[in-house]
């Protein structure tokens, strides 16, 4: 799997959730620059998504494909879901579920990397 992409992507999307600290102490609503990110942080989930399902297909490595392409799948999915159910959560807890959503990005992508890893060896 790539390097570059996933280290990018987790240090994206621990700087926005950091960023969402702002809006949650005040009590507001994230502003159009950090729905920029998320835009951003979502494309390049889109884009590893593609690279590394070429990448497995294209393999001889011993890769539990399945899960592999779950765990993708699965953080692919997470920041839309996050900013769906954050737009229709009126309250503060809206900024939450959008932190807890970039949190976990984090977690699947280095699960991503040990499965990889692991078929490698």
């Amino acid at each position: 799997m790539p390097d570059v992409l996933p280290e990018a992507l987790i240090g994206a999307s621990l700087v926005t959730a950091a960023l969402l600290l702002i809006p949650l102490v005040r009590g507001r609503r994230p502003g159009g620059v950090l729905f920029s990110l998320f835009g951003l942080i979502e494309l390049g989930l889109l884009v590893l998504l593609v690279w590394s399902i070429v990448l497995v297909a294209s393999t001889e490595r011993d890769v539990d494909t399945a899960t592999f392409v779950g765990y993708l799948l699965g953080a692919a999915a997470v920041l839309p879901l996050a900013v769906l159910w954050a737009r229709n959560e009126t309250s503060r807890w809206g900024n939450t579920v959008l932190i807890v959503g970039l949190l976990v990005i984090p977690v699947l992508i280095v699960r991503l990397n040990q499965i990889w890893d692991a078929a490698h060896g």
